[in-house]
């Protein structure tokens, strides 16, 4: 793997990273951002670094929400913290063995395609193991932000670890806060740790029957509502003749 350069894109997990995890939420009423969320951002985009969303969604499997309920709950963060220039989400459980699910690299692939950027100048951003894991099984970088939900197991096996999401953010801009060091564990400027190999090639993007959303490389907004296509997806990447 090689080395990262500057950071392109910060991939951040939904519920528990960027906002308070309410269990299989429907109810845009109910989003609450965690603390330093706005800034953290912030402090990306003033940068010029491409930033997205990639989260599990079972409860639309399970039917305890809808994929509507998904597209309007993302819809109240984006307009709390956003707009992302990407969403990627997978509305599958955890036993219907798709590529798209966190711990599998599905999801960081196909958001990091959708902002045309090689997952290795990623960085993806989460509170439990799945997250890093599907970070280092596509080829990205990843800073585990340990919440209540975390389990001490993947705090220990965490590559770079911070106290929370914004000294995270602050560790990839070289600006961290003022009382110490922001990351624990290795500079994100050397290699990426090494990850488990995923299960089989890894696929060009999460199954076709998720609600996913993306942004192209002209920075267009997406409209959220958009499903993933069906079939071949145009390469976003390509710009028109």
């Amino acid at each position: 793997m090689r080395p990262v350069g500057p950071v392109k894109a910060v991939l951040f997990d939904r519920d528990g990273t960027l906002v308070h995890d309410v269990p299989y939420n429907g109810d845009p009423d109910r989003v609450r951002p965690v603390e330093g969320a706005r800034e953290a951002v912030a402090l990306l985009r003033a940068r010029d670094i491409r930033v997205g969303v990639v989260t599990n969604q079972s409860g639309v499997a399970r039917g305890l929400i809808s994929g509507t309920d998904v597209r309007r709950v993302n819809r109240r963060i984006d307009d709390l913290l956003g707009p992302f220039d990407v969403w990627a989400i997978c509305p599958h459980g955890p036993d219907d063995g798709c590529h798209c699910r966190k711990p599998q690299p599905g999801l960081v692939l196909w958001a990091a395609g959708r902002v045309c950027t090689d997952p290795a100048d990623c960085v993806v951003v989460g509170d439990i193991g799945a997250d890093t894991e599907a970070a280092a099984r596509a080829g990205a970088h990843g800073i585990l932000v340990p919440n209540a939900r975390t389990r001490p197991e993947e705090t220990e096996a965490a590559a770079h670890t911070a106290p929370d999401l914004l000294t995270a953010v602050r560790s990839l801009l070289d600006d961290p806060a003022p009382d110490g060091p922001a990351l624990d564990g290795p500079a994100l400027d050397g290699p990426a740790p090494d990850g488990p190999a995923p299960d089989g090639p890894a696929p060009d993007g999460p199954a076709p029957d998720a609600p996913h959303d993306g942004g192209a490389c002209s920075g267009q907004r997406p409209a959220t509502t958009a499903p993933a296509p069906s079939g071949g997806a145009p390469d976003p990447c390509r710009r028109p003749s």
